[in-house]
């Protein structure tokens, strides 16, 4: 579970990017996390994961605050970032090793898991390349990778899908509604509307550093008393963005 109350956070020169949020995350639930360009996601996603720190109010996670109890936080969550362009200079397999000594994986389970998400992600025969020769599909694969090998309770997605192929794609929804059925957390935001609505059990838009909705599809159309799409319920509520 994901708790996050009153969180605030001002960035200089700049109205709050986030006002007073309140927002939570049940176990076994996917849930997706919308907002036009600057609306917040990606700043609430990094106090999430204690990137950003917290100007004011709490984030737990499965009990464990963020800020307070940082190292047991950081244990039972996987992050994907927005941009995947990181240890560039690490080849594939390396850099999978050096997540796999961070959280104490095995040897043998963590080779096994690496041999497995890597075939299904079609990057095995990659592994020996460095990242920075990745293409930005290539390099999400293997941030991804990285994040399933310790096996997290919570997942927290920022754009997870952007730049995967469809079949790549497909094999993560499929992934992330099997994780959600054993009872765990998948939170991610997306501007693919159209996954969303097939994929999440609840979804949580924001606009202007404000949570406006919480719940799911139906009890979204319910109170706006409408039966259209997500997409065209989303862009009538954030056309002031």
């Amino acid at each position: 579970m994901i708790e996050i109350k009153n969180v605030t956070k001002d960035f200089p020169g700049n109205n709050k990017a986030i006002d007073s949020l309140n927002l939570t995350i049940p176990d076994g639930k996917i849930v997706g996390f919308l907002g036009p360009n600057g609306a917040g996601k990606s700043t609430t996603i990094k106090m999430m994961t204690g990137i950003l720190p917290l100007d004011s109010g709490s984030i737990t996670l499965n009990g464990f605050d963020i800020e307070k109890n940082a190292l047991e936080a950081k244990r039972i969550f996987g992050y994907v970032p927005d941009q995947p362009d990181m240890f560039l200079r690490l080849k594939g397999i390396e850099y999978l090793n050096f997540i796999g000594d961070i959280f104490e994986v095995p040897k043998e389970i963590r080779a096994e898991r690496i041999e497995t998400l890597t075939k299904q992600f079609n990057i095995y025969d990659a592994l020996d390349d460095y990242i920075q020769t990745f293409s930005h599909g290539m390099r999400q694969k293997i941030i991804v990778t990285g994040v399933l090998i310790h096996d997290p309770d919570i997942w927290i997605l920022d754009e997870p899908l952007t730049g995967l192929d469809p079949k790549s794609s497909y094999m993560l929804k499929e992934m992330m509604r099997d994780h959600a059925a054993k009872g765990n957390t998948v939170f991610f935001s997306s501007h693919g509307l159209e996954v969303v609505e097939q994929l999440c059990d609840e979804v949580a838009i924001i606009n202007k550093g404000r949570l406006i909705f919480y719940g799911n599809i139906d009890e979204l159309r319910d109170e706006y008393h409408t039966d259209q799409s997500l997409e065209k319920v989303f862009l009538e509520l954030t056309d002031d963005a």
